[in-house]
Formats: structure tokens, sequence, C-alpha cells
């Protein structure tokens, strides 16, 4: 494995494992087996290799996410579709996705949620934009589209957090994400 990618698989093991502000420039190096001077030649910083973690490994789910999102069909496939990127996103690296939700609900003057918050806005963006195109199927939203957004994305977010401590290891079935997807649409026709 070349340097950059074994810095930041390192980074992200640590930055998982004792949060990003309990993890110095030292031990990212001692455990990578580089120097100082090796990690600032490829991200400049701490903070530059973080950005870097979350703009490579972000990329692909939310490249899946957008793709699912532009589907022309129903919502409720087009949730499941998305839903279903997102989980693959999950089981593919765990430790980076609670990694994301770790940044995501730190303090919001941090650098590291300073980091992070593009591209979870993104994702939220993505996800609004689905309910948008669907609006001729859910009738007249009322301008709910975000409030639908907020509501879908914490239903997944809160089942893989849970998921993740109570069925550590088990792969998440099609029937339980066409599940959590149909209990969402129960509360949007209800």
């Amino acid at each position: 494995m070349e340097n950059r990618m074994r810095i930041m698989e390192c980074a992200k093991e640590l930055f998982y494992a004792k949060g990003y502000d309990a993890v110095g420039v030292q031990e990212i190096v001692d455990r990578a087996g580089i120097t100082k001077p090796t990690l600032y030649y490829y991200f400049g910083s701490k903070l530059g290799l973080l950005k870097t973690l979350l703009e490579t490994k972000f990329e692909e789910p939310h490249a899946a996410v957008r793709a699912a999102a532009e589907l022309k069909e129903d919502i409720r496939s087009v949730l499941y579709h998305m839903a279903k990127a997102y989980c693959d996103f999950f089981e593919r690296d765990r430790e980076f996705y609670m990694l994301m939700m770790a940044l995501f609900y730190s303090a919001r003057e941090n650098e590291a949620y300073q980091a992070v918050k593009p591209y979870v806005t993104e994702f939220y963006e993505t996800v609004v934009q689905a309910f948008e195109r669907a609006s001729g199927q859910l009738g007249n939203m009322y301008g709910r589209q975000r409030q639908f957004a907020i509501g879908f994305i914490g239903t997944l977010t809160h089942y893989l957090l849970l998921h993740s401590e109570a069925d550590a290891g088990e792969r998440l079935e099609e029937e339980k994400i066409t599940s959590l997807v149909n209990q969402f649409m129960y509360g949007i026709f209800t």
C-alpha cells in the first residue's frame, strides 16, 4: 500500500477509535511507519489529512445515493435505492461511517465539524431534491420536502447506529431496508 493511502487508513482507524481531537500527528505517523515531513508532504496538516480522507471516502457512496435519487421511478422505489446505497456505504466501511457521524455531532466550532459539514449537507440536499422531484406523487407537500429529508435521513441514521451496536457484523437484509422505507412512507401518508 502506498504511503498516502496507508496514512489515510491509519488516520481513519485512530480518529474512529479515539476521536479526531484526541489524535496527534505523531501518533498517526508512528502507526503509519512514516515521518512527519511525509505526512505534511501529502496533506499539509492533520486537518488537510482529515479533509482528504473525507473527500476520498465520501465520493463513491454519495455518487450511488445521487444516482438513486435521480431514478425515474416512484418515490418508494427511489427511497429504497437511496437507503440501499446508504446502507451499503455503512456496511463497506463502518468505521468511516461512524467517524463521519461522530464528526457531524461534534461542536459546531470544531474544525472537524467544519470539515465534515459540506459532505453531510450535500447528502441532505440530494435527499431534498429526491422529494422535490416526487412532488407529483406526494401531492402538495406545502414546502415539507426538507422535513421529509430530515425524517428519512434520521430514520436511516438512527437505525444504522443502533444496528451497529445490536447486530455488529450482521448484514442488512433487503427486507429490513424495505421495511424502513415502508415505515417512513406510512408516516408521510398518515
